[in-house]
């Protein structure tokens, strides 16, 4: 742990009465977990600190006085647990060189068993086992085929797995999706959580935690400037390029922050505590309405269909920028599902083209799929080492190719063309969610990798298959197998607890990283206990459902980050809150859940009536927005308009010219993201007794009058683009009753001309009227 003088307020430059006062009230608050407030001053020689408060040669002396430090708090009256505190830092006179300004919690009886979150990038400290050095690791040869492997990540920041080892994490608030520290505390039965702003005019503020050897005491320090030595990359770190401040006679700085010290029985009530409050310190978001659904519907399916190929192994449509099909995760299977759902006869047929590859092309002898294959007809390989030559296959992918198929089926249906689903979709179906319930039956787990042929998993642990209790619920209904529903409530139970009430995390189902906590298997995991909800009507599905959501939000930018004024985001003045970061070692944004439309947050806002759930889709949907390539503002991805791209950029991972700038390319994941979204949320949601309207789209609604007959709303659309916007009206006591997967194909459409006003009346009974 580095060394540096702390400076002690006194009565010299402040008020003794007023430092007395809002230190003690701090500290008072703190109490409980063992806590107290520090400010303190560092020097610096270049990037290393100093022990000892020293100026550069040649510059005059300064007593401790020059600095003014002040403490300020007050009660935040909406949330008695928390304290709205100002550190003020002044340079009174001469100057202070390479100086950084801090502002530390010090907690004296620490334990290694508190879970420290970081949103985005800190889950339970890391403190997991870690490979490589670099992105993507791979995976060691005592990995494979080990029931006891541990949980693994590649190398991130992290608290100390080892015990007697000192730790040092250092980030800047553009590494988090929300400027924020927290943990919870086992034996306090407390939660903490800090949350500030951005930067101040010298740069993003740093995050500091530092925990000793003996693990028993440890500080979570903000900094004006981030001072890092080393800046977090993808699986690595490289040289940060923080600089200390020089400051001059007059310079001063208000770190302003909101501390919460609240009871929580466990992880989950840390996690729902952080959703409820993580926008109350810098306020509510500010989303732009600038491109309707439908319109990002219509752009993204045009891709898509001019992406159909007919190649040697089969008819598809293309994933990302090549030939080559690649099953679940972020394309196949499930891009063809808002091409199927446009109901016409010409893409209906190419879906149905699509499913016969699948089936015929890709299903192993297990049951379980292969994850990818070329455009000649040669199988793709996973994670592989060389002492295992049997081809693995990703659990995810496997995971989604039953959600998916399950939902085409579905939707066929409710299409009127039932008759059109062929035997070998269905028995392909019934395999898939067969070998799923042999590996529960044989493991108690789906783990992270399998062998399509054998179906034995290759890799353990994870949560690689936090989907795949969707999509079993699914299939037990349509096939009548009771015994799958069992399966996936057995298996949902399993990952919630270990994983979620256990961990603060699920992780590990993306192709590119280790076992790394990460947003998809988050927000993937939420579907399933939606899904279970919906097939058992059993409201405890929804309480978990609900910390499943609030662990979704933590990886949700809250709030909408300054980007350096010369960036394409900066100068695009785009409002990025509800950019979904990927992982723990993708240190990035992007436009959307990969790959859902987050139809699940929507539905769990109806069940519950919780407008944090509609208002965390909403701002998922709008920052996807922001990210389309629309000329002549949004020159982004190869000129290709209605494409997107994966990369919304607050941090320096990728070095600090990056912060801000898209990557030039497109992403069909993203692109499916946004149909999906223009599909299965509904542009504007009504529940006409309650008198509540919510808008999801990019249109605004006002409610001008209403009678025991019905509403009438008052539609503007304020973008360039035509919007054809699907209203679901209801009333609370429909509400009662979930949602079922087809219902969008049902909600009617509101046509409303860019710029234009109009009028819609709502029956009482949730019928639409176009006036």
């Amino acid at each position: 742990m580095y060394k540096f003088l702390l400076l002690v307020l006194s009565c010299s430059f402040i008020s003794q009465v007023v430092y007395a006062q809002s230190f003690n009230e701090v500290n008072n608050a703190l109490k409980a977990i063992s806590g107290t407030i520090q400010l303190g001053v560092r020097k610096y020689e270049g990037i290393n600190p100093e022990d000892k408060f020293v100026l550069a040669k040649n510059a005059p002396q300064l007593t401790f006085d020059n600095w003014n430090m002040q403490l300020h708090a007050k009660a935040v009256a909406s949330h008695p647990e928390a304290l709205d505190v100002t550190a003020s830092f002044k340079l009174t006179e001469g100057v202070s060189l390479s100086t950084v300004l801090s502002v530390s919690f010090d907690f004296s009886k620490w334990s290694r068993d508190n879970y420290v979150m970081v949103p985005a990038i800190v889950y339970n400290g890391n403190r997991y086992h870690s490979i490589g050095t670099s992105y993507n690791p791979a995976y060691t040869k005592d990995m494979y085929y080990n029931p006891k492997v541990p949980l693994t990540i590649s190398n991130n920041p992290r608290l100390a797995i080892e015990q007697g080892k000192a730790s040092l994490v250092e980030l800047q608030t553009g590494n988090a999706a929300t400027p924020a520290m927290c943990f919870y505390s086992p034996a306090a039965k407390k939660g903490f959580i800090v949350l500030t702003d951005q930067q101040s005019k010298w740069g993003n503020h740093g995050m500091t935690i530092t925990e000793n050897a003996a693990q028993d005491s440890c500080s979570f320090s903000l900094s004006v400037p981030a001072m890092r030595k080393l800046a977090p990359g993808f699986g690595d770190f490289h040289k940060s390029g923080d600089k200390a401040v020089d400051w001059k006679a007059g310079d001063e700085v208000n770190l302003k922050f909101r501390i919460y010290v609240s009871d929580a029985k466990n992880i989950p009530d840390l996690l729902t505590k952080f959703m409820k409050v993580r926008k109350g310190f810098m306020g509510s978001n500010q989303p732009r309405n600038q491109l309707p659904m439908s319109k990002q519907l219509e752009l993204a399916t045009t891709i898509c269909s001019n992406n159909f190929v007919t190649v040697p192994v089969g008819s598809y449509y293309t994933p990302e920028n090549n030939k080559d099909f690649q099953l679940g995760w972020v394309s196949g299977m499930m891009n063809s599902y808002p091409m199927l759902a446009l109901n016409n006869e010409k893409e209906r047929n190419r879906v149905s083209a699509e499913l016969d590859f699948v089936v015929s092309k890709l299903q192993g002898k297990s049951g379980y799929f292969y994850g990818g294959i070329t455009a000649n007809g040669e199988l793709r390989p996973e994670e592989m080492h060389p002492d295992f030559p049997a081809l693995q296959a990703m659990v995810r992918k496997n995971s989604d190719a039953l959600l998916w198929l399950m939902k085409h089926l579905l939707l066929f249906k409710a299409q009127g063309y039932g008759n059109m689903i062929k035997p070998e979709w269905e028995d392909a179906a019934k395999k898939l969610a067969t070998a799923f319930a042999n590996t529960w039956k044989k493991h108690g787990e789906f783990g992270q990798f399998i062998a399509p042929e054998t179906g034995e998993i290759a890799v353990f642990n994870s949560t690689a298959g936090a989907i795949a209790p969707a999509g079993l619920a699914i299939a037990s209904n349509y096939f009548k197998q009771p015994k799958w529903l069992q399966t996936a409530k057995d298996a949902a139970n399993y990952y919630y607890t270990r994983d979620v009430v256990k961990q603060g995390l699920t992780g590990g189902d993306c192709g590119d990283i280790s076992m790394d906590a990460n947003s998809e298997s988050a927000f993937g995991f939420l579907e399933s206990l939606m899904a279970l909800y919906y097939y058992t009507n059993d409201r405890t599905w929804l309480q978990k459902a609900e910390v499943q959501a609030a662990l979704c939000a933590t990886w949700t930018i809250s709030y909408d980050p300054v980007f350096p004024a010369n960036s394409q985001i900066g100068k695009l003045q785009s409002k990025m809150a509800g950019a979904v970061w990927a992982s723990i070692q993708n240190k990035h944004a992007a436009p959307g859940i990969c790959t859902a439309s987050g139809d699940y947050l929507f539905k769990l806002y109806r069940a519950t009536g919780n407008q944090l759930y509609a208002d965390l889709i909403r701002d998922i949907q709008h920052a996807h927005a922001e990210a389309v390539n629309i000329p002549p503002h949004h020159i982004t991805t190869n000129n290709l308009v209605g494409s997107s791209m994966e990369r919304i950029q607050p941090s320096d991972a990728e070095g600090k010219e990056s912060i801000g700038n898209f990557i030039n390319t497109r992403n069909s994941w993203t692109e499916t993201n946004g149909m999906l979204m223009g599909l299965e949320l509904p542009g504007i949601y009504v529940q006409t007794d309650k008198k509540k309207v919510y808008v999801f789209d990019h249109v605004e609604a006002k409610l001008v009058k209403q009678d025991a007959k019905g509403m009438t709303l008052l539609l503007k659309n304020p973008t360039q683009f035509e919007a054809s916007v699907s209203v679901f009206a209801e009333t609370s006591r429909q509400a009662l009753k979930a949602l079922d997967y087809t219902a969008f194909i049902r909600w009617p459409k509101v046509n409303v001309k860019a710029g234009e006003t109009r009028r819609v009346y709502i029956t009482a009974s949730g019928k639409i009227k176009q006036q």
